[in-house]
Formats: C-alpha cells, sequence, structure tokens
C-alpha cells in the first residue's frame, strides 16, 4: 500500500501566536471573531448554493491556512471567504460559476447589514469589478499554498472509528456535527484529521455518557495522543462559549465585499474613510481630518445614523468641487494651480468614457442590424413584386394564347360554312335549270 503524505500544513502554538494579523496590531480575540465569521459566511454560503459539505470544510480549512500566512488588516475576510468557496467547488469537483458565488455573498451581505436588497446588474462595471477581485483572491490563496490544496477530513475517519468501537448509532451523527464545528477554529492547521476525528468522538461520548476502553487505551489503535484529544476538546467548549461571531473592522482595503472597491463610482470613496480601522488616517488629508466623528457599525448605535454621516459627507464633498470649480484661476493670472484630479477620479472618468462609448457601439450595432432587416424586408417586398408581376404577365400571355386558338377555331368554322354555302347555291341552280327544261318539253 503506497502512502502519501501531501497534506503537511500543519503550524505549532508559537507560530499561531506570532501570525501575520498579530504582527499588525490585531488581538487573538479578534482574530478568533474573524476567523469563526469567515466560516460561517462559508457555510451559509455552501448551504445557499446546494453544495455538498465537502466542499464547505474543505473552503473553510483554505481559509484557515491563508490567514495563517495573511493578515486580516491586508485582505478583506468577505472576499477570501468567496474565494475560497470558489476555489474549493473546483477542487471537490462541484464547481459553480463566479457570477452565482458573488450574487449569493452580495445578498448575504445586505441582510446581514440590514441594507436594501438591490439587483447587481452582471452587465454592470460593478459586477466586472467583483468578478476581477473575485479572480484575484483566488489568485493569492493559490500562490501562498504553492498550489498544493490537498485537504484531508476527519469525516472519513470517524465512521470507521466509530465502528472499531462499537458504539450506538446516536453517537455517530453527534461526532459528525462535532467535526463541522471544529473546521471554525483553528484545529486544522494544528492538528492531523485523525486527532481531530479521535477528539471529537470523546467528545461525544462524553456527551452521551457512552464508555470505551482505557486498558489498553483507544486513541492508541488510532495513532493518536491523549494530550492531542485534550486539547481538540477544550478549544470545542471555548468555542461553544462565545457569542455568535460579528464582523469587526479592521481591513485597511475596505470593510464591504460589495460597497468597498473606489473604482465604481466617487461615492465608495469615502466609505472606507466612515468605518473605523484599525490605520490612522493618512496625514494632509483635510477631507478626514474635518469629518464628523465615524458611527461604530457594531455597536448599538442605529444604522440611520451610518447613512446620515455618509450624506452629510456626499453633500460636502459636492459643495467643495463646486467651490475649487469656481475659485479655478484663468490662464496667465498669478494665483494658485488648479486643483488636479485624483488617480482615482481619473479613473472613474476613464470608466465612465469606456462605459458610454460601450453603449455608443451596441447602439450602433443595434442600428446596423435594424437596416440590415430593413433592408431585408425591402428586398423580400420587391422580389414578392416581382413574383407578383410575373404572374401578371403570364396570365395575360395564356389569356391571348386562349383567344388565339379561339379565333383560329372560329375562322375554320367560317370558311367550311362559306364553302357549303357555295356548294348549295350551284346545287340549288343547277336544280332549278333542270326543272325549267323539263316544263319546257312537257
Amino acid at each position: 500500500m503506497i502512502y502519501t503524505a501531501i497534506d503537511t500544513f500543519y503550524l505549532t502554538d508559537e507560530q499561531l501566536q506570532n501570525s501575520p494579523s498579530r504582527k499588525d496590531g490585531i488581538d487573538d480575540s479578534t482574530e478568533t471573531t474573524l476567523r469563526i465569521y469567515g466560516c460561517d459566511l462559508i457555510q451559509e454560503s455552501g448551504i445557499l448554493l446546494r453544495l455538498p459539505q465537502a466542499v464547505m470544510a474543505t473552503a473553510q480549512v483554505l481559509f484557515h491556512r491563508f490567514y495563517c500566512k495573511k493578515s486580516f488588516a491586508r485582505f478583506n475576510v468577505k472576499k477570501v471567504a468567496a474565494s475560497c468557496v470558489w476555489l474549493a467547488a473546483k477542487l471537490e469537483e462541484c464547481p459553480k460559476k463566479a457570477r452565482q458565488v458573488i450574487l449569493v455573498f452580495h445578498r448575504m451581505e445586505c441582510r446581514r447589514e440590514n441594507l436594501p436588497i438591490e439587483h447587481l446588474d452582471p452587465f454592470s462595471k460593478k459586477y466586472s469589478d467583483l468578478k476581477m477581485e473575485l479572480s484575484r483572491t483566488e489568485r493569492h490563496i493559490l500562490k501562498e499554498m504553492g498550489f498544493i490544496c490537498h485537504v484531508e477530513h476527519p469525516h472519513k475517519f470517524i465512521s470507521n472509528y466509530l465502528a472499531t468501537l462499537e458504539t450506538p448509532p446516536e453517537l455517530r451523527q453527534e461526532a459528525w456535527n462535532l467535526a463541522n464545528d471544529s473546521l471554525r477554529t483553528t484545529l486544522c492547521v494544528r492538528f492531523k484529521s485523525e486527532v481531530v476525528a479521535c477528539g471529537v468522538v470523546y467528545a461525544a461520548a462524553r456527551r452521551f455518557q457512552v464508555p470505551l476502553p482505557e486498558n489498553p487505551p483507544w486513541w492508541k489503535a488510532f495513532d493518536a495522543e491523549k494530550s492531542g484529544i485534550d486539547e481538540v476538546c477544550r478549544v470545542l467548549a471555548h468555542l461553544y462559549s462565545l457569542p455568535k461571531a460579528q464582523y469587526i473592522p479592521v481591513c485597511k482595503d475596505g470593510d464591504s465585499f460589495t460597497f468597498s472597491n473606489k473604482s465604481w463610482d466617487s461615492h465608495s470613496q469615502l466609505l472606507p474613510k466612515e468605518v473605523p480601522c484599525s490605520s490612522p488616517p493618512v496625514n494632509g488629508d483635510a477631507s478626514v481630518s474635518k469629518a464628523p466623528p465615524a458611527v461604530n457599525v457594531e455597536s448599538g448605535e442605529s444604522k440611520g445614523a451610518v447613512t446620515n454621516v455618509v450624506l452629510d459627507k456626499l453633500k460636502g464633498w459636492k459643495r467643495s468641487e463646486d467651490e475649487s470649480k469656481k475659485n479655478v484661476p484663468v490662464e496667465g493670472e498669478a494665483g494658485e494651480e488648479p486643483t488636479q484630479k485624483s488617480k482615482s477620479e481619473r479613473r472613474t472618468e476613464a470608466s465612465g468614457d469606456r462605459s458610454r462609448e460601450r453603449e455608443r457601439e451596441r447602439e450602433r450595432d443595434r442600428d446596423r442590424i435594424r437596416s440590415r432587416d430593413r433592408d431585408r424586408g425591402r428586398d423580400s417586398d420587391r422580389e414578392r413584386d416581382r413574383e407578383d408581376v410575373e404572374r401578371d404577365r403570364d396570365k395575360v400571355r395564356d389569356r391571348r394564347h386562349r383567344s388565339k386558338d379561339r379565333t383560329k377555331d372560329s375562322g375554320g368554322h367560317l370558311e367550311k360554312s362559306r364553302h357549303h354555302s357555295s356548294r348549295d347555291r350551284d346545287y340549288h341552280s343547277s336544280y332549278s335549270s333542270r326543272e325549267k327544261d323539263r316544263y319546257r318539253h312537257h
């Protein structure tokens, strides 16, 4: 039997304590909450996409492995979760289209943030940017994994272990549920699948008060240690003691899946600044220094306050833009240089011009198609007219031929009648002369 150990991505406790997120100033509790939150997104999206449990388990393991090498402050947890689901569906041979993944995560975010659920047009610039961001994040994940995405889950060991230990059937479902919940923690990057399987079997047996053989210890037969089993049980108990995970904005690149890209519109430029981040604001940014204090989304304050602050910011930005347009000096005057547009504004203008050009091209194509249809209709009408004219001509020719035949027939009859009439005349004249001669002789 050939046994290949491809699943070698395991870290020690010291490496987890010195993770990239800790180096960016994110504490242990925040990182744990964000890990649980990302796994919840993966689980919920897998249910909405009707994916098997193996796909969701693989996506959660890839999610934990990625954030063991990258920081939560540099990669948005929502985008990484979406890319992990998209990649895991391919790995488990249940692929889903990018459009389906994007629409599901967009709808989940609108529901979780109590935002109005708006339709995401697949032909819009916003959707194309989301799709590009999804594929870019997937490339980041593959690069950090070294394109080694093999995952070994503890689920496949549970049935064999329980059958060997001859446990009651209700223990199997409990152990399976514990294995699913263990994927929300870092157990998948700390212990092998055999150890996690033994831990969930032990926890399920303790919950149902099912005795397991201890002389000799049963975990020795499954290549596990008692310390690893105790650690698995401790982590699961800590997981169940935590409240429901809520999103904590720590990412510098935006805290939203749908509304964080700066190249979509000018409104999105203000959204990342409104959400409190761990990084300090850029020096010299007058809009940030003069802005009112940001409202914490996760606190008990109402969501309407957030929208009011954003609207106030937008109004102030438009006023400042109008004033800057009025105060632009005329060429040749000695004064301040006109304010140059930022790169993001140029990009938005360029993207707007491109979209306008695309719309014009589409209109041109539609006009061409309409003109072609009209020409085809005209050609068909002309052909029909020609056919009608030819039919009329054929009818006229047939009538002429028939009239000629009739005249020929009538002419022949006339000649015959004339011939017969002359004969009759001769006969009558000869008969009359003979009668006269007879009378004379008598």
